[in-house]
């Protein structure tokens, strides 16, 4: 084919959507030369890891990237990057965008609280008008560096695909491609990315989703004309549809000195930038141990990946997590891997992990993280622990668990019946009964509510996507 695309996977669920399903693979046997960038501190290791003929691996240039937002008018691409994020149309529900809004003004230094009324005017304006939303995304390219201008000519790529339209660092790659004349595209890897992350940062010609429903969020919501957007499912997820990933109970067991003749309740860590999780593990920590439940119980923790960031209260929580299942019987922690780099944890290299986890939990807990839907793919029952912390982050912005279920993804999974809301201990108590009493409770409507959020439930999202992004080669028209 001679043909070269550009693949950005700046983060973990970019390398799993691409590397770790059939998109690269089938894109290289169709005769397509593959160059991936990714953060530079790992590059050598994404290179060996996924070394094959064809493809090569760059890094991404993410300190010039950096350093490029913080020297060139750095306060009005602040606010370009936010009016982006907070202005997507009203015709969808932008309670998740809200929350972030209300975040950024709570934690923002003095003199940028002061010119919130005036942003919160114009985001009114863009929420209600197309034409000031289509100005804010022309606006952003006025800062297209040129970081990646070497790299462009050198490789002369006839596609740069992102794993999202600009949200992230790779708004400047994007735009250094539209500006060379370079096709776009970019695949919405994240289930709630559609709701929460709102208008393009970049010119991108197409994007591809998951499901009618993310279509819906990004024609509604960000101005996408539906023609430019393609259903092709989750790629990410056909590891789990085809149960590649799965190690056997025995030695999952073993990995985590687990008990064979306990139930398996896991919690996986979430939302944690807006609230802290250990009230939730303390509750189920007190349930399991105390032999509150219906059947003896152990439980499994996964940190968030936030709780390896350098920053001293998720870094604070981390410890005392940790701590408690040292000093509780039937308390387990699952310790990852680090790879370095801005990725650092849950970078698709615990794929094994994740799918065994929920493959043999029988309960599976968290606060409505994406994994409420992997945990569905995987027929294992759900609950969704909210419970309110009674002190926050002190000195930061903290949303109360019990005032976020009707943010878009957590309204879809409450409505669906797929699994439970608990927002006190004595409900957490009875949902747990209920499940471990009743396995089977649910089964339809985790199998509905999966078709629903991930349209292809047979391991074929890959494929889907790899050929939809191969009738997209030779058809850009220099726009």
């Amino acid at each position: 084919m001679d043909k070269t695309i550009f693949i950005c996977a700046d983060h973990g669920l970019a390398i799993v959507y691409f590397l770790q399903s059939e998109i690269v693979p089938r894109l290289l046997a169709s005769g397509v030369e593959i160059v991936v960038l990714t953060d530079d501190a790992i590059q050598e290791h994404v290179s060996e890891r996924f070394a094959r003929p064809g493809l090569v691996v760059e890094g991404l240039r993410l300190e010039q990237a950096r350093a490029y937002f913080q020297r060139a008018d750095y306060s009005t691409q602040w606010w370009l990057d936010f009016l982006r994020r907070a202005g997507a149309s009203n015709r969808i529900n932008l309670q998740a965008v809200d929350s972030h809004i209300n975040q950024v003004e709570d934690e923002a230094h003095q003199r940028r609280k002061m010119l919130f009324p005036v942003m919160r005017a114009a985001v009114w304006g863009l929420r209600h008008s197309r034409t000031a939303r289509e100005m804010l995304v022309k606006r952003q390219s006025k800062y297209t560096p040129g970081i990646y201008n070497d790299l462009l000519q050198r490789y002369k790529p006839c596609l740069v695909l992102a794993s999202t339209p600009g949200w992230r660092w790779d708004r400047y790659l994007l735009r250094d491609a539209a500006a060379a004349g370079i096709e776009t595209g970019a695949a919405i890897v994240g289930w709630d990315n559609t709701s929460s992350y709102s208008l393009p940062g970049a010119p991108v010609d197409w994007v591809t989703c998951w499901s009618q429903i993310q279509k819906e969020e990004l024609v509604n919501g960000s101005d996408w004309s539906p023609v430019d957007v393609n259903i092709g499912g989750i790629p990410s997820y056909d590891g789990y549809f085809k149960k590649e990933w799965l190690l056997t109970r025995e030695d999952y067991y073993r990995q985590h000195n687990l008990d064979p003749n306990r139930q398996l309740i896991s919690y996986a860590c979430s939302f944690i930038s807006f609230s802290p999780n250990l009230q939730n593990i303390e509750a189920l920590a007190r349930l399991v141990s105390s032999e509150q439940l219906s059947k003896p119980s152990q439980l499994l923790i996964r940190f968030h990946p936030n709780h390896f960031m350098d920053v001293p209260r998720f870094l604070e929580e981390r410890e005392r997590i940790r701590a408690l299942a040292q000093d509780t019987p039937h308390v387990h922690v699952v310790e990852p891997v680090p790879l370095g780099g801005s990725l650092v944890y849950y970078s698709g290299e615990d794929m094994p992990e994740k799918s065994s986890m929920m493959a043999y939990s029988d309960v599976f807990t968290t606060v409505y993280s994406t994994m409420v839907v992997e945990a569905a793919v995987h027929g294992c029952p759900v609950v969704s622990v909210c419970i309110d912390s009674p002190a926050g982050w002190p000195g930061k912005y903290t949303l109360p668990l019990s005032q976020i279920g009707d943010w878009p993804t957590h309204s879809r999974f409450r409505d669906s019946g797929a699994g439970l809301e608990v927002n006190d201990e004595n409900q957490l108590r009875t949902a747990l009964n209920f499940y471990l009493d009743n396995p089977g409770a649910g089964k339809e409507a985790r199998l509905n509510f999966i078709e629903r959020e991930c349209t292809f439930t047979d391991g074929s999202a890959g494929d889907c996507t790899a050929n939809f992004v191969l009738s997209k080669l030779g058809t850009h028209d220099g726009k």
